[in-house]
């Protein structure tokens, strides 16, 4: 019985053992995860039960790993839209209403038509429908205001808002990696 290596990425965690990022997570293919292994650039972590070899050594395969040598987290991240999407929780600054990333649109709070600038201050994430009503117009103009007012979000706090969308696959080793600075319930 075979297996797909492919299915088995590992999670990358920093010298500190925090992942190197929440959303997107963290991970390498296992082609990349080996090389770094024998690069010792590396320590193995956790493993899956499943193996690679070649004709003179075998090795199970990693599922989680961290870096030898911290690598210092960005201080101001990218301007990008997926970061805008992020910062904003995937959701329509106008409606409200959380939509995938590819229903949503970068909003200028003062349209570039009037002298608006692409910012983090200035734009905001919205869906289609509420882009296309506001249009070219001042939030007072049509009475539509973000809930939220725009704001340059730190690393940080991209990544804490990042770990509020878990990712489509968790391998069980990776759990007490992902969670283990979160606040518990009191209950």
């Amino acid at each position: 019985m075979g297996f797909a290596p492919e299915a088995s990425p590992a999670l990358v965690l920093n010298a500190d053992f925090r992942p190197l990022s929440y959303f997107p997570l963290s991970v390498w293919s296992w082609q990349e995860t080996i090389k770094a292994v024998f690069l010792g650039r590396v320590n193995v972590v956790s493993e899956y039960e499943r193996t690679v070899h070649s004709p003179r050594w075998e090795m199970k395969l990693p599922s989680v790993i961290s870096l030898k040598k911290y690598a210092p987290m960005e201080r101001s991240p990218a301007f990008t839209r997926f970061n805008v999407f992020l910062r904003d929780r995937f959701m329509c600054q106008y409606c409200g209403t959380p939509h995938p990333t590819n229903d949503l649109t970068f909003d200028h709070l003062i349209p570039r038509s009037k002298g608006g600038r692409t910012t983090w201050q200035n734009v905001v994430t919205a869906c289609s429908c509420c882009n296309l009503v506001k249009g070219n117009r001042m939030p007072h103009e049509v009475g539509m205001f973000p809930s939220q007012r725009p704001f340059r979000p730190s690393s940080f706090q991209l990544q804490d808002i990042g770990r509020a969308f878990p990712p489509n696959y968790l391998h069980e080793s990776w759990r007490d990696y992902l969670y283990w600075d979160t606040e518990l319930d009191p209950g």
